[in-house]
Protein backbone atom coordinates (compact mmCIF):
# COMPACT_ATOMS: atom_id res chain seq x y z
CA UNK A 1 0.00 0.00 0.00
CA UNK A 2 1.35 3.06 -0.60
CA UNK A 3 0.33 7.08 0.09
CA UNK A 4 1.53 10.89 -0.85
CA UNK A 5 3.76 12.10 2.61
CA UNK A 6 2.33 15.05 3.83
CA UNK A 7 4.13 18.24 3.26
CA UNK A 8 6.36 19.83 6.33
CA UNK A 9 6.19 23.64 6.27
CA UNK A 10 9.94 24.68 8.03
CA UNK A 11 10.42 28.26 8.84
CA UNK A 12 14.54 29.35 8.99
CA UNK A 13 16.26 31.80 10.50
CA UNK A 14 17.52 34.49 7.86
CA UNK A 15 20.31 35.63 9.83
CA UNK A 16 21.77 32.29 10.35
CA UNK A 17 20.16 30.05 7.40
CA UNK A 18 20.92 26.72 8.92
CA UNK A 19 18.81 27.11 12.17
CA UNK A 20 15.67 25.61 12.35
CA UNK A 21 12.74 27.65 13.63
CA UNK A 22 9.79 25.69 13.64
CA UNK A 23 8.20 22.49 11.28
CA UNK A 24 4.89 21.44 11.05
CA UNK A 25 2.54 18.99 8.18
CA UNK A 26 0.66 21.41 5.99
CA UNK A 27 -2.47 21.73 6.46
CA UNK A 28 -4.64 19.69 3.38
CA UNK A 29 -7.63 20.73 1.98
CA UNK A 30 -9.53 18.13 3.68
CA UNK A 31 -8.24 19.18 6.64
CA UNK A 32 -9.20 22.59 6.10
CA UNK A 33 -12.87 21.90 5.65
CA UNK A 34 -12.99 20.09 8.85
CA UNK A 35 -11.21 22.51 10.44
CA UNK A 36 -14.18 25.19 9.10
CA UNK A 37 -16.95 22.49 9.80
CA UNK A 38 -15.58 22.75 13.70
CA UNK A 39 -14.98 26.47 14.00
CA UNK A 40 -18.39 26.84 12.45
CA UNK A 41 -19.78 24.55 15.53
CA UNK A 42 -17.62 26.67 18.07
CA UNK A 43 -18.71 30.04 16.69
CA UNK A 44 -22.10 29.52 17.81
CA UNK A 45 -21.38 28.67 21.07
CA UNK A 46 -18.90 32.05 21.10
CA UNK A 47 -21.55 33.96 20.29
CA UNK A 48 -24.11 33.20 22.72
CA UNK A 49 -21.79 33.34 25.08
CA UNK A 50 -22.00 37.21 25.13
CA UNK A 51 -19.96 40.32 25.20
CA UNK A 52 -18.74 39.87 28.08
CA UNK A 53 -17.50 36.39 27.79
CA UNK A 54 -15.90 37.86 24.74
CA UNK A 55 -14.23 40.42 26.32
CA UNK A 56 -12.63 38.76 29.29
CA UNK A 57 -11.28 36.40 26.50
CA UNK A 58 -9.69 38.73 25.01
CA UNK A 59 -8.17 40.30 27.94
CA UNK A 60 -7.10 37.03 29.16
CA UNK A 61 -5.09 36.88 25.45
CA UNK A 62 -3.25 40.36 25.53
CA UNK A 63 -2.15 39.39 29.42
CA UNK A 64 -1.02 36.19 28.45
CA UNK A 65 1.11 37.89 25.63
CA UNK A 66 2.38 40.40 27.29
CA UNK A 67 3.95 37.62 30.27
CA UNK A 68 5.85 36.18 27.44
CA UNK A 69 6.79 39.27 25.28
CA UNK A 70 10.35 38.75 25.89
CA UNK A 71 10.51 35.30 25.07
CA UNK A 72 7.73 36.22 21.75
CA UNK A 73 9.92 39.41 20.88
CA UNK A 74 12.95 37.16 20.41
CA UNK A 75 11.04 34.64 18.76
CA UNK A 76 10.20 37.31 15.82
CA UNK A 77 13.97 38.16 15.47
CA UNK A 78 14.92 34.19 15.20
CA UNK A 79 12.24 33.76 13.04
CA UNK A 80 11.83 37.13 10.21
CA UNK A 81 15.03 39.27 10.92
CA UNK A 82 12.94 41.77 12.98
CA UNK A 83 15.25 43.89 14.71
CA UNK A 84 14.97 43.56 18.38
CA UNK A 85 13.59 47.13 19.15
CA UNK A 86 10.98 46.72 16.28
CA UNK A 87 9.99 42.95 17.44
CA UNK A 88 9.41 44.43 21.10
CA UNK A 89 7.14 47.25 19.49
CA UNK A 90 5.52 44.86 17.81
CA UNK A 91 4.31 42.49 20.74
CA UNK A 92 3.72 45.44 22.62
CA UNK A 93 1.28 46.66 19.67
CA UNK A 94 -0.13 43.15 19.52
CA UNK A 95 -1.17 43.41 23.34
CA UNK A 96 -2.61 46.62 23.14
CA UNK A 97 -4.66 45.85 19.94
CA UNK A 98 -6.45 42.97 21.91
CA UNK A 99 -6.91 45.52 24.98
CA UNK A 100 -8.62 47.78 22.54
CA UNK A 101 -10.84 44.88 20.72
CA UNK A 102 -11.58 43.65 24.47
CA UNK A 103 -13.72 46.73 24.81
CA UNK A 104 -14.54 47.50 21.24
CA UNK A 105 -17.34 44.55 22.11
CA UNK A 106 -19.47 46.92 24.11
CA UNK A 107 -19.94 49.58 20.98
CA UNK A 108 -23.13 49.90 19.76
CA UNK A 109 -24.23 47.57 17.14
CA UNK A 110 -27.26 49.06 15.20
CA UNK A 111 -29.72 51.51 15.71
CA UNK A 112 -33.63 52.08 16.29
CA UNK A 113 -35.68 54.30 13.50
CA UNK A 114 -39.09 55.56 13.39
CA UNK A 115 -41.94 53.69 11.20
CA UNK A 116 -42.69 55.56 8.07
CA UNK A 117 -46.56 55.45 9.36
CA UNK A 118 -48.13 53.60 12.87
CA UNK A 119 -46.52 51.68 15.83
CA UNK A 120 -43.70 49.37 15.98
CA UNK A 121 -40.27 49.75 15.37
CA UNK A 122 -37.13 49.45 12.94
CA UNK A 123 -33.54 48.17 13.81
CA UNK A 124 -30.50 47.91 12.27
CA UNK A 125 -27.98 45.36 13.92
CA UNK A 126 -24.69 44.02 12.99
CA UNK A 127 -24.03 40.32 13.59
CA UNK A 128 -21.04 38.23 12.90
CA UNK A 129 -20.99 36.24 9.29
CA UNK A 130 -19.41 32.94 11.08
CA UNK A 131 -15.85 31.80 9.82
CA UNK A 132 -13.39 34.33 9.17
CA UNK A 133 -9.99 33.25 7.16
CA UNK A 134 -7.39 35.23 7.48
CA UNK A 135 -4.42 35.04 5.33
CA UNK A 136 -1.28 36.80 6.75
CA UNK A 137 2.36 37.94 5.67
CA UNK A 138 5.84 37.16 7.66
CA UNK A 139 6.53 40.69 8.20
CA UNK A 140 4.65 41.02 10.98
CA UNK A 141 3.62 37.80 12.19
CA UNK A 142 2.18 38.55 15.78
CA UNK A 143 0.91 42.20 15.06
CA UNK A 144 -0.59 41.66 11.69
CA UNK A 145 -2.68 38.14 12.40
CA UNK A 146 -4.03 39.63 15.61
CA UNK A 147 -5.28 43.02 14.08
CA UNK A 148 -7.46 40.95 11.49
CA UNK A 149 -8.05 37.95 14.32
CA UNK A 150 -8.72 40.31 17.22
CA UNK A 151 -11.77 42.60 15.86
CA UNK A 152 -13.08 38.99 13.97
CA UNK A 153 -13.06 37.16 17.27
CA UNK A 154 -14.64 40.59 18.93
CA UNK A 155 -17.44 40.25 16.86
CA UNK A 156 -18.41 36.80 17.14
CA UNK A 157 -16.86 35.30 14.17
CA UNK A 158 -14.29 32.12 14.80
CA UNK A 159 -11.09 32.34 12.97
CA UNK A 160 -9.42 30.16 10.37
CA UNK A 161 -5.73 31.44 10.31
CA UNK A 162 -2.99 30.53 7.49
CA UNK A 163 0.51 32.62 8.46
CA UNK A 164 2.94 32.75 5.86
CA UNK A 165 5.23 29.88 5.93
CA UNK A 166 8.29 31.66 7.25
CA UNK A 167 6.37 32.56 10.20
CA UNK A 168 5.22 29.56 11.28
CA UNK A 169 7.04 29.45 14.70
CA UNK A 170 5.16 32.77 15.31
CA UNK A 171 1.41 31.41 14.80
CA UNK A 172 2.28 27.64 16.33
CA UNK A 173 3.59 30.23 19.60
CA UNK A 174 0.19 32.50 19.48
CA UNK A 175 -2.32 29.24 18.96
CA UNK A 176 -0.28 28.12 22.32
CA UNK A 177 -0.83 30.86 24.12
CA UNK A 178 -4.53 31.42 23.34
CA UNK A 179 -5.05 27.51 24.04
CA UNK A 180 -7.48 27.81 26.95
CA UNK A 181 -8.42 31.48 26.73
CA UNK A 182 -10.35 30.88 23.57
CA UNK A 183 -12.49 28.02 23.26
CA UNK A 184 -11.97 24.94 21.15
CA UNK A 185 -12.45 25.39 17.39
CA UNK A 186 -12.57 29.19 17.97
CA UNK A 187 -9.67 30.26 16.60
CA UNK A 188 -7.22 27.25 14.69
CA UNK A 189 -4.17 27.99 12.94
CA UNK A 190 -3.57 26.09 9.62
CA UNK A 191 0.28 25.59 8.31
CA UNK A 192 0.69 25.17 4.95
CA UNK A 193 1.39 27.07 1.16
CA UNK A 194 -0.65 28.00 -1.46
CA UNK A 195 -3.21 25.14 -1.54
CA UNK A 196 -3.84 25.36 2.37
CA UNK A 197 -4.73 29.71 1.76
CA UNK A 198 -6.94 28.83 -1.26
CA UNK A 199 -8.19 26.15 0.84
CA UNK A 200 -8.95 28.92 3.83
CA UNK A 201 -10.58 31.51 1.45
CA UNK A 202 -12.60 28.87 -0.30
CA UNK A 203 -14.32 27.49 3.11
CA UNK A 204 -14.53 30.95 4.73
CA UNK A 205 -17.49 32.98 5.21
CA UNK A 206 -15.57 36.02 5.01
CA UNK A 207 -11.53 36.65 4.49
CA UNK A 208 -9.05 38.93 4.78
CA UNK A 209 -5.76 38.72 3.30
CA UNK A 210 -2.11 40.63 3.00
CA UNK A 211 0.55 40.23 0.89
CA UNK A 212 1.22 40.35 -2.55
CA UNK A 213 -0.66 41.73 -5.40
CA UNK A 214 -0.93 38.85 -7.40
CA UNK A 215 -2.06 36.13 -5.02
CA UNK A 216 -3.78 39.54 -3.80
CA UNK A 217 -6.20 39.15 -7.12
CA UNK A 218 -6.79 35.35 -7.18
CA UNK A 219 -7.86 35.67 -3.90
CA UNK A 220 -10.60 38.60 -4.57
CA UNK A 221 -11.44 36.79 -7.48
CA UNK A 222 -12.26 33.55 -5.44
CA UNK A 223 -14.02 35.68 -2.90
CA UNK A 224 -16.59 37.61 -5.02
CA UNK A 225 -17.36 34.36 -7.13
CA UNK A 226 -18.83 33.23 -4.07
CA UNK A 227 -20.38 36.46 -2.94
CA UNK A 228 -18.14 36.72 0.62
CA UNK A 229 -16.78 40.17 1.64
CA UNK A 230 -13.54 40.27 1.47
CA UNK A 231 -10.23 42.92 2.26
CA UNK A 232 -7.15 42.71 0.46
CA UNK A 233 -3.92 44.78 1.68
CA UNK A 234 -1.48 44.93 -1.44
CA UNK A 235 1.84 46.89 -0.61
CA UNK A 236 2.72 49.88 -2.07
CA UNK A 237 6.08 51.56 -3.95
CA UNK A 238 5.34 54.75 -1.44
CA UNK A 239 6.27 58.58 -1.85
CA UNK A 240 8.07 60.57 0.60
CA UNK A 241 7.48 64.50 -0.97
CA UNK A 242 10.38 66.63 0.21
CA UNK A 243 10.31 70.37 0.35
CA UNK A 244 12.93 73.24 0.17
CA UNK A 245 11.72 74.47 3.83
CA UNK A 246 11.89 71.00 5.25
CA UNK A 247 14.17 70.12 8.37
CA UNK A 248 16.85 68.44 6.80
CA UNK A 249 18.49 66.63 9.31
CA UNK A 250 15.09 65.61 11.06
CA UNK A 251 13.75 64.76 7.77
CA UNK A 252 16.72 62.61 6.56
CA UNK A 253 16.92 60.02 9.72
CA UNK A 254 13.15 59.96 8.78
CA UNK A 255 13.61 58.76 5.59
CA UNK A 256 16.04 56.69 6.00
CA UNK A 257 14.78 54.91 8.96
CA UNK A 258 11.68 54.36 6.53
CA UNK A 259 13.49 52.96 4.03
CA UNK A 260 15.47 50.95 5.51
CA UNK A 261 14.55 49.87 8.60
CA UNK A 262 13.41 46.12 9.22
CA UNK A 263 15.46 46.09 5.44
CA UNK A 264 12.64 47.78 3.96
CA UNK A 265 10.11 44.55 4.53
CA UNK A 266 6.76 46.35 5.38
CA UNK A 267 4.28 47.62 2.75
CA UNK A 268 4.19 51.04 4.41
CA UNK A 269 8.20 51.07 3.15
CA UNK A 270 9.81 54.73 1.42
CA UNK A 271 10.66 53.55 -2.12
CA UNK A 272 11.04 56.78 -3.74
CA UNK A 273 12.04 60.83 -2.30
CA UNK A 274 10.96 63.05 -4.04
CA UNK A 275 12.72 65.94 -3.37
CA UNK A 276 11.64 69.71 -4.53
CA UNK A 277 14.00 71.83 -5.68
CA UNK A 278 17.96 71.84 -5.34
CA UNK A 279 18.57 68.49 -4.48
CA UNK A 280 21.84 68.45 -3.16
CA UNK A 281 21.27 69.66 0.90
CA UNK A 282 19.05 66.23 0.74
CA UNK A 283 21.32 64.52 -1.06
CA UNK A 284 24.38 64.84 1.61
CA UNK A 285 21.78 64.38 4.66
CA UNK A 286 20.41 60.73 2.83
CA UNK A 287 24.52 59.91 1.90
CA UNK A 288 25.23 60.68 5.91
CA UNK A 289 22.67 58.87 7.73
CA UNK A 290 22.94 55.63 5.19
CA UNK A 291 26.43 55.52 6.03
CA UNK A 292 25.38 56.00 9.56
CA UNK A 293 22.54 52.98 9.23
CA UNK A 294 23.62 50.20 11.66
CA UNK A 295 23.84 46.86 9.19
CA UNK A 296 23.54 43.27 11.21
CA UNK A 297 22.51 40.57 13.77
CA UNK A 298 18.92 41.61 14.95
CA UNK A 299 19.55 40.72 18.31
CA UNK A 300 21.61 43.63 18.60
CA UNK A 301 19.39 46.54 19.91
CA UNK A 302 21.58 48.90 17.55
CA UNK A 303 20.85 47.22 14.47
CA UNK A 304 18.15 49.08 12.63
CA UNK A 305 18.72 46.87 9.35
CA UNK A 306 18.66 42.97 9.63
CA UNK A 307 18.49 40.25 7.03
CA UNK A 308 16.05 40.07 4.39
CA UNK A 309 13.46 36.66 4.36
CA UNK A 310 14.96 34.56 2.50
CA UNK A 311 17.59 33.97 -0.24
CA UNK A 312 15.46 34.35 -3.04
CA UNK A 313 14.20 37.46 -1.86
CA UNK A 314 18.03 39.11 -1.56
CA UNK A 315 18.44 37.36 -5.22
CA UNK A 316 15.52 39.01 -6.35
CA UNK A 317 16.36 42.89 -4.66
CA UNK A 318 20.15 42.07 -6.44
CA UNK A 319 18.33 41.34 -9.52
CA UNK A 320 15.85 44.17 -9.58
CA UNK A 321 19.39 46.90 -9.01
CA UNK A 322 21.30 45.42 -11.69
CA UNK A 323 18.43 45.80 -13.66
CA UNK A 324 18.50 49.28 -12.73
CA UNK A 325 22.34 49.94 -13.31
CA UNK A 326 22.12 48.54 -16.55
CA UNK A 327 19.78 51.51 -17.58
CA UNK A 328 22.02 53.75 -16.34
CA UNK A 329 21.09 54.54 -12.55
CA UNK A 330 23.85 55.78 -9.82
CA UNK A 331 24.68 54.47 -6.48
CA UNK A 332 24.20 57.86 -4.09
CA UNK A 333 25.19 55.95 -0.72
CA UNK A 334 25.28 52.70 0.60
CA UNK A 335 26.20 50.98 3.74
CA UNK A 336 28.07 47.92 5.24
CA UNK A 337 28.15 44.56 3.46
CA UNK A 338 27.41 41.58 5.85
CA UNK A 339 28.53 38.20 4.45
CA UNK A 340 26.61 35.85 7.47
CA UNK A 341 22.80 35.11 6.30
CA UNK A 342 20.57 36.83 3.46
CA UNK A 343 21.52 40.44 3.81
CA UNK A 344 20.93 43.20 1.45
CA UNK A 345 22.69 46.58 1.80
CA UNK A 346 21.15 49.75 1.95
CA UNK A 347 21.19 51.46 -1.51
CA UNK A 348 19.69 55.11 -2.03
CA UNK A 349 19.95 55.09 -6.08
CA UNK A 350 19.49 58.54 -7.86
CA UNK A 351 19.23 59.11 -12.08
CA UNK A 352 16.69 55.95 -12.59
CA UNK A 353 15.45 56.45 -16.13
CA UNK A 354 11.49 57.23 -16.31
CA UNK A 355 9.36 54.03 -16.15
CA UNK A 356 12.37 51.98 -14.76
CA UNK A 357 10.57 49.13 -12.98
CA UNK A 358 11.70 49.93 -9.89
CA UNK A 359 10.40 53.25 -10.05
CA UNK A 360 6.70 51.94 -10.43
CA UNK A 361 6.79 48.29 -8.87
CA UNK A 362 7.60 47.15 -4.93
CA UNK A 363 10.76 45.87 -4.57
CA UNK A 364 10.79 44.40 -0.95
CA UNK A 365 13.96 45.61 0.32
CA UNK A 366 16.28 48.16 1.02
CA UNK A 367 16.17 50.12 -1.80
CA UNK A 368 15.08 53.69 -2.43
CA UNK A 369 14.98 55.90 -5.45
CA UNK A 370 15.74 59.63 -5.54
CA UNK A 371 14.27 61.96 -8.06
CA UNK A 372 14.00 65.68 -8.24
CA UNK A 373 10.77 67.83 -8.73
CA UNK A 374 10.92 71.31 -10.25
CA UNK A 375 7.83 72.04 -7.94
CA UNK A 376 4.68 70.51 -5.93
CA UNK A 377 3.16 70.13 -8.83
CA UNK A 378 5.31 67.74 -10.31
CA UNK A 379 6.46 66.28 -7.28
CA UNK A 380 2.40 65.06 -6.90
CA UNK A 381 2.37 63.79 -10.59
CA UNK A 382 5.57 62.09 -10.01
CA UNK A 383 4.05 60.56 -6.67
CA UNK A 384 0.79 59.33 -7.66
CA UNK A 385 2.24 58.25 -11.50
CA UNK A 386 2.74 54.64 -10.64
CA UNK A 387 -0.05 51.80 -10.01
CA UNK A 388 0.35 51.80 -5.86
CA UNK A 389 -1.76 53.87 -3.42
CA UNK A 390 -0.70 52.88 -0.12
CA UNK A 391 1.14 55.88 1.79
CA UNK A 392 2.52 58.92 0.95
CA UNK A 393 4.77 61.56 3.13
CA UNK A 394 5.07 65.40 2.94
CA UNK A 395 8.07 66.56 4.56
CA UNK A 396 7.53 71.04 5.35
CA UNK A 397 7.33 74.17 7.42
CA UNK A 398 4.07 75.20 4.69
CA UNK A 399 1.28 74.35 6.03
CA UNK A 400 -0.96 75.84 3.01
CA UNK A 401 1.66 72.99 0.85
CA UNK A 402 1.31 70.25 3.32
CA UNK A 403 -2.99 70.66 2.83
CA UNK A 404 -2.52 70.90 -0.92
CA UNK A 405 -0.29 67.11 -0.76
CA UNK A 406 -3.45 65.68 1.60
CA UNK A 407 -5.93 67.00 -0.86
CA UNK A 408 -4.12 66.30 -3.88
CA UNK A 409 -2.83 62.74 -3.44
CA UNK A 410 -4.51 59.39 -4.26
CA UNK A 411 -3.08 57.31 -1.21
CA UNK A 412 -4.82 55.80 1.50
CA UNK A 413 -2.30 57.04 4.43
CA UNK A 414 -0.60 60.82 3.88
CA UNK A 415 2.20 61.30 6.62
CA UNK A 416 3.16 65.23 7.23
CA UNK A 417 6.55 65.53 9.00
CA UNK A 418 6.30 61.24 9.60
CA UNK A 419 7.52 58.74 7.90
CA UNK A 420 6.04 56.51 5.65
CA UNK A 421 5.93 53.82 7.89
CA UNK A 422 3.70 53.36 11.50
CA UNK A 423 0.25 52.60 11.70
CA UNK A 424 -2.08 53.59 14.81
CA UNK A 425 -4.12 50.19 15.23
CA UNK A 426 -7.15 52.30 16.53
CA UNK A 427 -7.16 53.99 12.93
CA UNK A 428 -8.38 52.87 9.11
CA UNK A 429 -5.59 51.31 7.64
CA UNK A 430 -5.54 50.79 4.07
CA UNK A 431 -4.73 51.88 0.79
CA UNK A 432 -6.17 52.27 -3.02
CA UNK A 433 -5.59 51.50 -6.12
CA UNK A 434 -3.36 48.17 -6.34
CA UNK A 435 -2.23 48.66 -2.74
CA UNK A 436 -5.71 47.34 -2.11
CA UNK A 437 -9.29 46.28 -2.16
CA UNK A 438 -12.00 46.18 -0.10
CA UNK A 439 -13.16 47.92 3.24
CA UNK A 440 -10.21 48.68 5.54
CA UNK A 441 -8.45 46.89 8.36
CA UNK A 442 -8.13 47.97 12.20
CA UNK A 443 -9.92 50.56 14.76
CA UNK A 444 -13.53 50.60 14.66
CA UNK A 445 -13.77 49.84 10.64
CA UNK A 446 -12.51 46.29 11.58
CA UNK A 447 -15.60 45.72 13.57
CA UNK A 448 -17.73 47.03 10.13
CA UNK A 449 -16.07 45.02 7.98
CA UNK A 450 -16.37 41.49 10.10
CA UNK A 451 -20.03 42.19 10.45
CA UNK A 452 -23.09 42.70 7.83
CA UNK A 453 -25.94 44.68 8.69
CA UNK A 454 -29.32 44.02 9.10
CA UNK A 455 -32.70 45.81 9.15
CA UNK A 456 -35.34 44.35 11.53
CA UNK A 457 -38.86 45.18 11.59
CA UNK A 458 -40.99 45.14 14.67
CA UNK A 459 -44.62 45.84 14.18
CA UNK A 460 -47.07 45.10 17.21
CA UNK A 461 -49.61 41.95 16.86
CA UNK A 462 -52.69 44.29 16.89
CA UNK A 463 -52.32 47.41 15.22
CA UNK A 464 -54.71 49.31 16.95
CA UNK A 465 -52.56 49.04 19.78
CA UNK A 466 -55.97 48.13 21.93
CA UNK A 467 -54.88 46.14 24.89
Amino acid sequence: MTGTATPSIRSHNPAAPGELIAEAPAASPAEVAHAADRARIAQRAWLAAGAGARCAALGAAADRIAAAAGEFAELIVREVGKPITEARGEVARAVSILRYQAQQVFDPVGAVHEPVAGPGLLLTRRRPYGVAGLVTPWNFPLAIPLWKAAPALATGNAVLLKPAPQALGCALRLAELLDGVLPAGVFTVLPGEAATGAAVVAAADIVSFTGSTAVGSEVVRATAARGVPVQAELGGCNAALVLPDADLQRTAADLVGAAFGYAGQKCTATRRIIVVGDPDPLRAALAEATRALSVGDPADPATVCGPVITEAARDGIRAALDSALVAGARVLATSKAESAGWFSVPIILERVPANHPILREEVFGPVVVLQRAEDLTEALALARDVPHGLVTSVHTRDLDAALAVVDRIDTGLVKVNAPTTGVDFHLPFGGSKASGYGPREQGRAAADFYTSTRTISLLPADPSGAA
